[in-house]
């Protein structure tokens, strides 16, 4: 029993040194709590094939698993530490304290900081000071025996005076519980007070009236959404549309303290506000976004309606100089993302974005500012919370992705996919409406064909082209005949005339290829 009651006492010195922690670090500007800043160093080490394998199995969600992951870790560690100090206080608390050491290391090296260290490290210095005096009282009350009261001949007297714990107890259960609740609501207080704290960003969206655009995107052309169940809606809502990033906390940038500075090879530095941009013709376009560990028929793109103020016309104000080819952004938690300078000022428009789909970018894509590049891959093109724009060259600098493993410049690869019918669904003779999404930007799509096994290809239904850097729905009706199993392959072709090559490769490091085939069996 009291080994188990030591593994709670753990559980629970853990729970408030990091409740605690989390707190402070809220109320501190520029500081990350010591568990995100280990989870951030498990993000910047974790090999390229791992982060690609947890995005490809658990997609928008690998944060949670990784936040979830580490929470279960730290509860075991503190489990065995309390489990031990049962009867060895000293070896327990020695462990936590190498638990916070480590925490203090992986927070005073966290990219997402910008606070000094000796403002970093009040956190983990909470941490280790509510955590170890919790870990060490209720260890204490574990360890102390309780003296009977005796006659004067040294017999028991036979009596319990109130709160003695009965015989064969040689604690005060009753103590150790009171205590290991107050340990429990502290905890759970800590937590919720720290939840509260911050939402400074979040009033600011909820409060943000967007001005309309000066150049709208238009409505969307007639016959561009194919009327077939189980298609992907063209234009995906903010709530499903994917996530990818390297943010375990989504950052809250307050719109008072948000700035952009732009600087580097220009005429002049230019820092802007977010009215500044504001007040500047915004534009709206409807643009696909691909993330590059998108693997063959996955589901980490969307097509938004974004509004925002082309970056070409922000350049131009501070006055590009020759030589730069690229440019260096960071977001506001000192992620880096490097793009050709050429895909910026081009005709493409890429943009600094305000608005998706009719409101505010969400938190957790970006607010209150992000990059939209169409053409190229979220990581080379799509900075969130941005705060900085250095005009440069690639030959100066790296971008967090590209010593990963990762190409430097990767333009969207032409991709096609089949939404409809699922891998492994069953289906009727007769007619199957087989459809799904197709994209290749920045030219678009030209044609769509769908092959049976090894059959001929047969040329797909197309919906209306909107843009040349967004999707197309497309459907076809296969007669399915004989039963049994069937692959269905699907393909692309652009408006050059460049075809979706078959050859698979893998997301690193510029996107993966090949064609999407689903198996589905015929029944009678």
């Amino acid at each position: 029993m009291k080994t188990l009651l030591g593994a709670l006492s753990g559980l629970l010195a853990a729970a408030l040194g990091i409740a605690a922690a989390e707190l402070v670090a809220a109320l501190l500007p520029g500081v990350t709590s010591p568990l995100l800043a280990v989870g951030n160093r498990f993000v910047d080490w974790t090999p390229p094939p791992l982060k690609d394998f947890a995005i490809e199995t658990f997609g928008s969600a690998d944060k949670a698993v990784l936040l979830g992951g580490m929470v279960v870790t730290v509860a075991v560690l503190a489990a065995l530490a309390g489990a031990l100090g049962v009867h060895r206080p000293r070896v327990a608390a020695g462990a936590f304290v190498v638990l916070v050491v480590v925490a203090g290391a992986a927070t005073v090296a966290d990219r997402a900081a910008s606070a000094g260290i000796a403002v970093r490290l009040v956190p983990v210095a909470v941490m280790l000071l509510a955590g170890l005096a919790a870990l060490l009282g209720l260890l204490h009350l574990l360890g102390s025996r309780v003296v009977r009261p005796t006659t004067r001949d040294g017999a028991s007297s036979g009596t319990r005076p109130e709160g003695t714990p009965p015989e064969g107890r040689d604690f005060d259960r009753r103590r150790f519980l009171a205590a290991a609740a107050a340990v429990s609501a502290a905890a759970a207080g800590g937590g919720l007070a720290s939840r509260a704290i911050g939402g400074a960003a979040a009033s600011d969206r909820a409060a943000l009236e967007l001005p309309a655009a000066s150049d709208g995107a238009g409505p969307i052309p007639r016959g561009t959404v194919l009327d077939v169940d189980g298609i992907t809606p063209y234009v995906t809502p903010n709530a499903d549309f994917y996530r990818v990033d390297t943010a375990l906390q989504v950052p809250k940038v307050p719109l008072d303290t948000w700035s952009l500075r732009i600087h580097g090879m220009v005429d002049s530095d230019i820092e802007l506000t977010f009215e500044d941009l504001l007040a500047m013709p915004l534009v709206e376009r409807r643009v696909t976004m691909t993330c590059v560990s998108n693997p063959v028929g996955g589901e980490l793109v969307g097509t938004a309606t974004w509004l925002g103020v082309r970056t070409k016309d922000l350049l131009a104000m501070a006055g590009v100089q020759a030589g730069a080819d690229a440019v260096k952004s960071t977001s506001a938690d000192d992620m880096t993302i490097g793009t050709p300078l050429e895909a910026l000022t081009d005709d493409r428009e890429a943009l600094i974005v305000v608005g998706m789909n009719g409101e505010p970018l969400p938190l957790d894509h970006g607010f209150p500012v992000r990059m939209i590049t169409p053409g190229l891959y979220g990581y080379v093109g799509a900075t969130k919370w941005l705060v900085d724009l250095e005009v440069t060259r690639f030959a100066d600098f790296e971008a967090y992705w590209t010593p990963r493993g990762y190409a430097e410049e990767a333009p969207i690869k032409l991709s096609a996919r089949i939404d409809v019918p699922r891998s492994f669904a069953r289906v009727r003779r007769g007619p199957v409406t087989v459809a799904g999404v197709a994209w290749a930007q920045p030219t678009g799509v030209a044609r769509v064909e769908v092959r049976v096994d090894h059959g001929d290809w047969e040329v797909a239904e197309l919906g209306t082209a909107d843009t040349p850097h967004t999707w197309r729905q497309w459907r076809h009706t296969w007669d399915a005949g004989e039963p049994g199993g069937h692959t269905l392959v699907v393909r692309c072709t652009d408006t050059d005339g460049n075809v979706q090559v078959e050859e698979r490769a893998p997301v690193a490091p510029d996107g993966s290829s090949g064609w999407h085939s689903v198996r589905v069996t015929v029944e009678d």
